[in-house]
């Protein structure tokens, strides 16, 4: 077999399948935790108490990753200061927390191109059906936005969502391409990576909320209500040092377009989340495209239940085709 068709038998063990609820759950519910930061922080301020509160409690505990510091660097500048930074100025200049749960899972298509381009991974025939399907769930709720229910969401706020999911896609690529960086016989340590790289988003998020925020929001701080700094706790060891940690060790077990529809279970909690917590409403559309989102993880894991493709012309014929 090749290497390409290699890593299609990738199957899912049951501690990846608890990983993956406990990553969806996590990962639904913090853009609700998001939008309760955002009511005393600023963006960049919320940024920088992610990461502070993910990495400075556990630098003096954890020790460096072994690999080199290049993939460290570069992981945390993608999923710190380029995924969340622009997440966070989204939610503030115009997204749902409903809203921006969907959109951050077009993530999937950003990483499965850039594995094609990047990482030579091609995508096997469910693993594009599965896509597929998760295309025509995101499809469903543009529609429910074209409809009339995307209410506090602007164009800014879309393109820095959209931009946010593809640095997230980015840093899936950087967490594959960190695991082949392990010396031989050695294993990348997921929560390692991730405590040591959320240290790099910190500075950049200070000097510029420093430089860009005005300075009256660095004298609210002390003002700031109980459950802004719960959330910022929340995003900082959960959705930050869990949730990534597991979310690594993922990507070190399978290949990366094979990981990231994952994500699309993302928006049912995130819906879930946002209409019980912020009372934003789900519409028919967002039915719809949660059911859809339901039917690709379903064919994602179980490809068999698709239906045989059919031999081209010329292949040979089955074995249950023959006579005898």
């Amino acid at each position: 077999e090749t290497p390409a068709r290699m890593s299609f038998a990738s199957p899912f063990s049951s501690k990846d399948y608890l990983a993956a609820l406990g990553v969806i759950a996590i990962w639904g519910t913090n853009f609700v935790a998001m939008k309760f930061g955002l009511q005393d922080f600023t963006p960049l301020q919320l940024g920088a108490g992610r990461y502070m509160a993910a990495a400075l409690t556990l630098l003096l505990l954890i020790r460096p990753p072994a690999i080199p510091w290049q993939w460290v660097v570069l992981y945390g500048l993608c999923q710190g200061l380029g995924q969340f930074g622009l997440l966070f100025l989204a939610l503030k200049v115009g997204m749902t927390a409903s809203l921006a749960s969907v959109l951050m899972q077009t993530q999937v298509f950003f990483t499965a191109l850039f594995s094609l381009v990047l990482l030579q991974e091609k995508l096997a025939r469910h693993q594009r059906y599965s896509l597929g399907l998760g295309g025509l769930a995101l499809t469903c709720f543009g529609l429910g936005i074209l409809a009339g229910s995307s209410v506090g969401v602007t164009w800014a706020g879309l393109a820095l969502n959209l931009a946010a999911a593809a640095m997230w896609a980015a840093s899936n690529i950087v967490a594959r391409q960190a695991q082949q960086a392990c010396k031989p016989g050695q294993s990348l340590d997921p929560v390692a990576f991730v405590v040591w790289s959320s240290a790099l988003p910190i500075l950049p998020f200070m000097l510029l909320s420093w430089q860009l925020d005005p300075p009256l929001s660095w004298a609210h701080l002390a003002q700031v209500s109980w459950l802004s700094w719960a959330s910022v706790l929340y995003l900082g060891w959960f959705a930050t040092v869990i949730a990534y940690a597991l979310w690594t060790g993922l990507l070190k077990r399978h290949p990366a377009n094979q990981v990231a529809p994952l994500s699309l279970g993302v928006p049912v909690v995130g819906l879930a989340a946002g209409a019980f917590a912020l009372q934003e409403v789900i519409t028919g559309w967002q039915w719809a495209g949660i059911l859809l989102t339901l039917l690709a993880l379903l064919v994602n894991f179980r490809p068999g239940i698709l239906p045989k493709a059919a031999p081209g012309p010329g292949a040979p014929p089955r074995k249950s085709d023959r006579a005898g």
